[in-house]
């Protein structure tokens, strides 16, 4: 499975990238792949060699590019809950300074990026994401309907920028939604909101979950729901990237 670390040129300077993707020399399919905010490491690496493994190029930004390469910060092997407040203390500041016009801007150049390698087939992408990712997600497939085919968020808060923003969503979505972040009562109202879109989705809370359950280098690591998370969706990316 071959994978390599990549630059990006965006308006704000360069961002380093992770990418996997199948050997043969063919093109596939274009994921783009947004992190936790824990940003690029191991567990995401091998995260998107497991999707490039079923016939995708994926391609993992580092979002927080402005402050440095991947690890922005340095993170322990295990971000256990003992060292989590320090970590986030150092993360915070690098979250609330990635605003959405920053956002909006950089996945202008992931796209172009993405569209234009020699692996990556024409024609429409998918954009997944995790925690802040997922968010990451959704504002750039609502930025992009006619590039992005296929969102998916995991312990994300996809509903974050409101109603306007879900009735502009065009791609068929997934969002699967830790228990410990989204009441049945919220899971509803987003639901209500996305079906008034008229948008084409899947949307639930994984039973028995916390925030970041997909990470297994975390607390909060659930194996049955990352398996389900793949369940979900490896079959929204083949129905949506079908023509690729």
């Amino acid at each position: 499975m071959p994978d390599k670390m990549l630059h990006i040129a965006t308006a704000d300077g360069e961002a380093d990238a992770f990418a996997a993707f199948p050997d043969g020399g063919e093109r596939h399919p274009g994921v783009l792949m947004y992190p936790d905010g824990f940003g690029i490491r191991p567990v995401l690496r091998e995260m998107a060699r497991e999707l490039a493994r079923h016939g995708y190029y994926v391609l993992v930004p580092n979002i927080f590019y402005r402050h440095g390469p991947a690890p922005v910060i340095e993170l322990p092997e295990y971000i256990g809950e003992e060292v989590r407040p320090a970590v986030f203390a150092q993360l915070m500041p690098l979250i609330e300074a990635h605003t959405a016009e920053r956002a909006l801007s950089d996945a202008d150049a992931y796209l172009r990026f993405l569209t234009t390698r020699p692996e990556v087939c024409t024609g429409p992408v998918a954009v997944t994401g995790y925690c802040i990712g997922g968010l990451l997600a959704m504002r750039t497939a609502v930025a992009h309907p006619c590039q992005v085919a296929a969102v998916a968020g995991f312990h994300a808060p996809v509903g974050a920028d409101g109603p306007d923003s879900l009735s502009k969503l065009t791609a068929q979505a997934h969002f699967g939604h830790a228990e410990g972040d989204l009441t049945p009562e919220a899971l509803g109202e987003l639901n209500q909101a996305l079906d008034a879109a008229g948008v084409d989705y899947t949307s639930e809370i994984y039973p028995g979950t916390i925030h970041g359950f997909t990470m297994a280098d975390t607390d909060a690591f659930n194996p049955a729901a990352l398996q389900r998370h793949w369940d979900r969706l490896l079959p929204l990316l083949d129905r949506a990237l079908a023509n690729s």
